[in-house]
């Protein structure tokens, strides 16, 4: 037996760690499910290591394996299961299916799946596992498998179903928290739906075990019902929402089935024993008064038709059929539904119901006389008080008097008579009337006539008083169910989905587009996608071919992206490595957002899978190369930042890396910073040329000259959206001042609406939210992870290229080194790249603790460094430009992501402290940034015209610095007297 239990602890270790294979995982799968009965037939030929007959515990083993399932199995392997169609497996070890219902594993199963998953926090494949429980394994299979093992005791038994029954009943709360608003929750696991089938179940439950006549398997339907009530599935009114459930709303109509049946004596034995039984007499008042409001109206409270009183016995049979004869005898039940009645306000239809149900002469029984006389006694308690005479509302006085027909109520007769409402005074005057005709006596009022003062009501209640309700006869025409299980049955309430039915087969307009008649041809005809995916299937044609296995672990993923050498070189040796690649990048993103918040997989991984992703180059051309590679990137930053950001700005600042791969690099952390900081994201590109309206395309040329280029990248758009909201904020700010400044600077500083084709949403839109967990905040990562590392490995990449460039400088021609060459980081085109990601992360990350004292000043002091002096020497090479400042050989791109990033600092600063600590800690470099900008506007109020500029980087240009130079004049005129010169 020790070996046997060693075996199975060795499957719950090597389930654990990493699975090398698809195989080795479905055997390992395979061999407990085969141990307990339960494997599927087709899954029999890859249980390879079986295990022993009896080997695997249920109740201490299986628990151990579900959690490994969940934990390492299922968020690793769950995809590839389910392209394999192996996703059963997994099921097996929760949800055994319908082949294995019957087996006495399953339900044990199912049980121990439940307190398995609801103690661990959900997951998406949990939140499924709950939903196929919630259908295949209801309560009342659970009591089934808890209850039918007759190896432990009694008390062993409830206490499992104690556990059980907690653990049904928490799930919609667990999955509502888990959700939390993200994405819609299953119909199955809705708070109303769910409880209203748990309802539904426990009445199947309730019959089933009505058949066995034991008086042992009252206390757990007892404590079943106990736990619905601490829930609040036994309301004390009738639920106006589908999120409310109620058990009788949801029963009531089963239950009166159940009572024409063959077994209703049995069934309502069942139902009265367990009103008796249960625990607490809080409990019984919250299921009678919930039984009590779930019983309809009637429509006409007065009426005395047969069919109203035939109505009227057949809800007081339903009442005593669930609750049993209520008798002074039974006096924890009388004493309930007599607070009931009398404390609660009932429409006074519900009088004739409460009379039939307490007389016992609705199952054609003489009427409990001794019952009836001690109901009168206390209405007559309440009818007499003079409180209820003076206070109570005309409905009430009706639905007293209804039931109210003793001589007794004589001595509240002279209150009543004395009322002054005319109504009221009248029940006063027919009770009396009643009673004396009852007695022999002879009594009338008179002034009966009329519609009037409630004369209607009375002459209608003297005809109800005619006959009994009790007597009137019932025809038995109301059939059983024809099927016992309740599977199918609605709850009431419930509206049908709609269903659409397929239009007739008919003309078609495109059915008169045919062409034309051609010759048979002798060549054969061309194979179809499945005849193609058949012959590349084909293990005869394939000799030879090595299938890329597809990656679960990280390790895996890191080996495929770097096994094709340096950057995935045509020279290699391996035949397959454009697969490698293609299987690599497919599964990249989705992989890596996975293991987020598993473990430490994803750490351990994140920095080779940096270097693998920044180097690979599209040698094979493979579709949408570009736009995986950068999705995986973003998601290693956003899911990794302390482990993926540092390495990819170390490795930015390499020189052996293309502008795309640059580009790659900082994109990366721009979207990456942004996803973390919650910020919105720009959608996914379009295609160009796919439009509505091919035939309204302008002619390519027009087109590209009044529209623009539609592969707008991706930061140069999200640079575009900050800077205007920040000087929007600036324009805003000036609409009080004089009106004449105020209206020069709009025309500086707004930009032109162009001519933009119509678009159906915003040009940012925020990321859906998912199950996962959560993202690390922005504010705790980024000055020491993103923002410092990139500045400070700028400066040293600066010295760097500055001195040799220095070393070189007298030599001639193109043996001098040029910083700033192409493809290099001091290029324009990457420069003003990197200054904008710089940007978006300062701008992200506002809310730092450390923004205003590190971030800000450090940011704004590169942004005048790179943007008022030379980064490199051939910058200092052009005619002029001593006396222009070193801007003229500035590209006018450089300038202008220069002055954005000032911008943002600035409009940071004014925003958090209204430019205090910038102002005064930092004077001289506040100082520096308004004659940096203003000596560039200057210039471009001149007419001088700058490398790369004109046309829109002149105007962004011209914005940029109009911008800057109104916050810095608005955060200095606020503290301009505080500047002091401590020098």
């Amino acid at each position: 037996m020790d070996d046997a239990h060693s075996l199975v602890r060795d499957v719950i270790d090597r389930l654990q760690r990493p699975v090398p294979d698809l195989s080795t995982l479905l055997s390992l799968l395979c061999s407990p499910l085969a141990c307990l009965g339960l494997l599927p037939p087709q899954y029999r030929q890859f249980n390879s290591s079986p295990l022993p007959d009896g080997s695997v515990n249920i109740q201490r083993h299986l628990p151990a394996l579900q959690r490994a399932l969940l934990e390492y199995i299922a968020p690793t392997w769950d995809s590839l299961l389910a392209e394999e169609k192996a996703s059963l497996l997994l099921d097996q070890f929760f949800c055994p299916d319908s082949f294995s219902f019957a087996s006495s594993s399953a339900g044990d199963v199912a049980v121990v799946a439940y307190a398995t998953i609801t103690s661990q926090p959900l997951t998406q494949y949990a939140i499924h596992l709950l939903t196929r429980l919630a259908s295949e394994y209801p309560v009342d299979r659970l009591h089934s498998a808890i209850f039918s093992n007759k190896i432990n005791d009694e008390v062993v038994r409830m206490l499992a179903w104690e556990d059980c029954v907690r653990c049904v009943l928490v799930i919609p709360g667990k999955v509502s928290n888990t959700i939390a608003g993200k994405t819609d929750v299953p119909n199955q696991l809705e708070h109303g739906t769910y409880y209203n089938n748990v309802c539904m179940r426990a009445e199947s439950l309730v019959f089933s075990l009505s058949k066995e006549k034991s008086r042992d398997v009252v206390p757990a339907v007892s404590y079943l019902l106990s736990k619905l009530v601490n829930m609040g599935i036994f309301p004390s009114a009738t639920p106006t929402s589908r999120s409310q459930p109620s058990f009788f709303q949801a029963t009531l109509p089963t239950i009166r089935g159940r009572l024409t049946s063959e077994f209703t004596s049995a069934y309502s034995a069942m139902w009265s024993s367990l009103f008796s039984g249960l625990p607490s007499t809080l409990t019984l008042r919250f299921i009678l008064t919930s039984l009590l409001a779930a019983t309809p109206p009637l429509k006409h409270a007065t009426e005395a038709k047969v069919a109203t009183r035939m109505t009227v016995k057949e809800e007081a049979n339903t009442l005593v059929g669930i609750t049993g004869p209520v008798t002074p005898e039974r006096d924890e039940i009388w004493e309930t539904a007599m607070g009931i009645i009398l404390s609660k306000d009932w429409e006074p239809s519900y009088a004739r119901i409460f009379v039939c149900w307490l007389s016992g002469g609705s199952l054609d029984r003489p009427s409990d006389d001794k019952a009836l006389n001690i109901f009168i006694e206390q209405i007559l308690s309440a009818w007499s008080s003079p409180d209820h005479v003076k206070h109570s509302l005309l409905s009430r006085h009706r639905c007293v008097i209804a039931v109210s027909t003793s001589p007794l109520f004589i001595s509240g007769i002279g209150l009543y008579v004395g009322h002054l409402d005319p109504s009221v005074r009248r029940c006063g005057m027919l009770a009396a009337e009643v009673v004396a005709h009852r007695v022999g006596k002879k009594l009338d009022f008179g002034d009966w006539d009329g519609d009037d003062s409630g004369k209607p009501w009375a002459g209608e209640l003297r005809e109800l008083l005619k006959d009994r309700d009790v007597d009137a006869a019932l025809f038995d025409n109301v059939a059983p169910p024809k099927n016992n299980d309740v599977d199918n049955v609605e709850a009431p309430g419930f509206v049908a989905r709609a269903t659409f039915s397929q239009p007739p087969t008919g003309y078609d307009s495109d059915d008169s587009i045919t062409g034309y008649a051609s010759p048979s041809s002798s060549r054969s005809a061309s194979p179809t996608p499945s005849e193609l995916d058949d012959i590349e299937k084909d293990p005869t044609l394939n000799v030879g071919a090595k299938k890329v296995p597809r990656p679960v672990y990280l390790v895996q993923l890191g080996d495929l992206l770097r096994s094709t050498g340096s950057g995935g070189d045509k020279s290699s040796n391996e035949p397959h490595d454009a697969d490698k690649i293609e299987m690599a990048l497919n599964y990249a993103e989705e992989l890596i957002r996975k293991k987020r918040g598993y473990g430490t997989e994803l750490d351990e991984n994140a920095v080779n899978l940096v270097y693998g992703l920044i180097g690979l180059q599209d040698n094979y051309e493979l579709e949408d190369f570009e736009l995986k590679r950068q999705g995986a990137l973003n998601a290693l930053i956003a899911c990794a930042p302390r482990k993926a950001a540092p390495t990819l700005i170390e490795e930015f600042f390499k020189n052996q890396y293309s502008t795309s791969q640059r580009y790659v690099a900082l994109n990366a952390l721009a979207l990456g910073a942004r996803e973390m900081a919650s910020l919105p994201l720009p959608p996914s590109n379009v295609a160009p040329d796919r439009i509505s309206f091919p035939s309204k395309k302008l002619p390519a040329s027009l087109h590209e000259r009044y529209i623009g280029s539609g592969n707008q990248e991706l930061l140069p758009l999200i640079m575009d959206s900050i800077s205007n909201r920040a000087i929007d904020k600036e324009k805003d700010a000036s609409a009080d001042k004089v009106p004449e400044i105020t209206r020069e600077r709009r025309l500086r500083v707004s930009k032109a609406p162009g001519i933009a084709p119509v678009s159906s949403g915003t040009a940012l839109v925020t990321t859906q939210p998912t199950l996962s967990q959560k993202l690390t905040p922005l504010i705790e990562v980024a000055t020491e992870y993103f923002i410092a590392p990139l500045i400070n490995h700028f400066w040293l990449f600066l010295r760097d290229e500055r001195t040799r460039e220095d070393r070189t400088a007298h030599y001639q021609g193109r043996q001098q080194y040029h910083g700033a060459g192409t493809g290099l980081i001091l290029n324009p085109v990457v420069l003003s790249h990197f200054m904008r990601t710089l940007a978006i992360l300062v701008h992200a990350s506002q809310n730092a603790p450390e923004w205003m004292a590190v971030v800000a000043p450090d940011a704004l002091e590169l942004a005048v460094t790179i943007g008022a002096r030379p980064v490199s020497r051939i910058e200092t090479d052009v005619d002029d430009d001593e006396e222009l400042g070193g801007q003229r050989g500035k590209e006018a791109s450089v300038l202008t992501a220069a002055l954005e990033l000032a911008l943002v600092v600035l409009d940071g600063c004014l925003e958090i402290d209204g430019g205090r600590v910038i102002g005064l800690e930092h004077t001289a470099l506040l100082l520096g940034a308004g004659e940096w900008a203003g000596n560039i506007f200057a210039q471009l109020e001149k007419g001088i015209k700058l490398q790369g500029g004109g046309g829109v980087h002149e105007t962004k240009l011209r914005r940029a610095a109009a911008g800057v130079l109104l916050k810095i004049d608005d955060l200095t005129s606020k503290w301009r007297r505080s500047m002091l010169d401590t020098r």
